[in-house]
């Protein structure tokens, strides 16, 4: 009795924090609601070192805050959620400690495509963003399977950048926009040399890796960190930066609606800027 008891009591516990994390985000949506939030997921092994947790642990945690969050997301309206999960700079990194993440992304991946609960829940479309093919083979095959599993869903879009940099995608679209631009040169009857041989900035836009999604309203860097390193740099020269002290597998709700208030808050300026020629 005292366990079916239990049961029935978190049953309605659960559901009364579900009623008033509802009664926020109805509240939140009278402003401006983000179309767009990208995040910086900094803070993993200092986690673990804290707590005295086992190699990988960190990002196991890391994972939990994650789901949580992109479904507090999606719950407010926000349609897009973009992840800085791996950069290239990262393969640096110590090889037990990159195969643990290699591990734990196919893991995570795999377990997508059994169930699909968020993204079945919220309709949600799976992109993976950067040069995957630096990624180890059943990590880059799990990826394409979920970006085709999931081709159909249109309600709300998650960006999973990883073997990522800005630099690298800059470098990645001026090549692809210089090879195709030569292509059209090439296969054009008028050898004179006119204003469509010039590359323009839509070119360099429509190559790169981010460009099925908007630039994002707000980055969120946990750690108190403000660096960007070397993410979404052509792409938040005006987003809001916002910067918890929290490391990622402690971020929460309270985070998310600081993060959306200060943007309510810098929304005028910031559409002022974009407006801007």
């Amino acid at each position: 009795m005292d366990g079916k008891r239990d049961t029935i009591l978190f049953k309605l516990f659960g559901s009364s924090v579900s009623y008033m994390r509802r009664c926020l985000f109805s509240v939140l949506s009278v402003g401006p609601v983000p179309n767009h939030l990208a995040f910086i997921l900094d803070g993993n092994r200092r986690y673990a070192k804290k707590w005295n947790l086992g190699e990988g642990m960190g990002y196991r945690a890391g994972f939990l805050s994650l789901m949580s969050l992109i479904k507090y997301c999606y719950e407010l309206g926000v349609k897009y959620v973009s992840i800085y999960a791996f950069s290239i700079d990262n393969f640096r990194r110590r090889p037990e400690e990159v195969q643990c993440v290699m591990d734990l992304m196919l893991e995570k991946i795999e377990g997508l495509l059994r169930e699909q609960t968020l993204v079945n829940q919220y309709g949600v479309r799976v992109y993976f963003i950067g040069n995957l093919k630096l990624l180890h083979e059943p990590v880059r095959l799990a990826a394409e399977k979920a970006m085709k599993a999931t081709s159909n869903n249109n309600n709300s879009i998650l960006l999973i950048c990883v073997a990522y940099t800005s630099t690298d995608e800059i470098a990645h679209a001026a090549q692809e926009s210089c090879e195709d631009k030569w292509a059209l040169i090439r296969s054009s009857v008028n050898e004179e040399n006119d204003a469509n041989d010039v590359i323009k900035l839509s070119d360099i836009e429509s190559h790169m890796y981010m460009r099925v999604a908007p630039d994002p309203d707000i980055l969120v860097r946990t750690s108190g960190e403000t660096r960007l390193s070397n993410f979404l740099l052509w792409q938040t020269s005006n987003s809001l930066l916002f910067s918890p002290k929290a490391l990622w597998p402690e971020i929460g709700l309270r985070h998310l609606v600081w993060a959306v208030l200060n943007f309510q808050r810098a929304h005028p300026y910031l559409e002022r800027r974009r407006k801007q020629p």
